[in-house]
């Protein structure tokens, strides 16, 4: 699978709650709670983002609370992966099973700059950096959880299997 956008960069420690604040987790519309993804951080992020667009952060990104909301607000805004130093653990599942893509490289997040444009290829482990011409490795998600991405998530992927 490969996937090409421009990046938006955050720092670290950005939280759920700064993703997607808990008042609008009245909903589970992606198109609603994109409207109101990383507002916090960026005045008109969701109008900012085009699809596939890449969002590049720090250490410890998607702490606090364990809420799927967070993934469903950055992928209803058209974020096709998140790069980071580090993620909480439960936001990093919780995005494998809504089928957003996560990458863990410190060595990517220092090199990669605001607005670059990367072309990622999940399968390969694969990170391009564009504009800077240069390529980082991560290590490729194994078959099954490629499988879930594909899928469109987890529940689509169990629910194909029963099939």
């Amino acid at each position: 699978m490969k996937l090409k956008g421009t990046v938006h960069k955050f720092g670290d420690d950005v939280d759920t709650d700064e993703i997607i604040p808990a008042k609008y987790l009245v909903t589970t519309d992606p198109a609603e709670l994109a409207r109101h993804c990383m507002e916090r951080k960026v005045e008109r992020f969701s109008q900012k983002v085009k699809a596939g667009d890449i969002l590049v952060a720090g250490k410890n990104f998607g702490c606090g609370s364990s809420r799927e909301h967070a993934p469903l607000a950055l992928k209803g805004c058209g974020v096709s992966c998140v790069i980071a130093k580090s993620f909480a653990r439960i936001f990093f599942r919780n995005c494998i099973n809504m089928a957003l893509p996560v990458l863990e490289s410190p060595e990517a997040v220092e090199g990669i700059g605001q607005n670059d444009v990367l072309e990622i290829d999940l399968t390969r482990g694969e990170i391009k950096n564009m504009t800077k011409k240069q390529i980082y490795k991560v290590a490729p998600f194994p078959k099954f959880i490629q499988g879930i991405i594909a899928s469109g998530g987890l529940l689509e992927s169990i629910s194909l299997k029963s099939r």
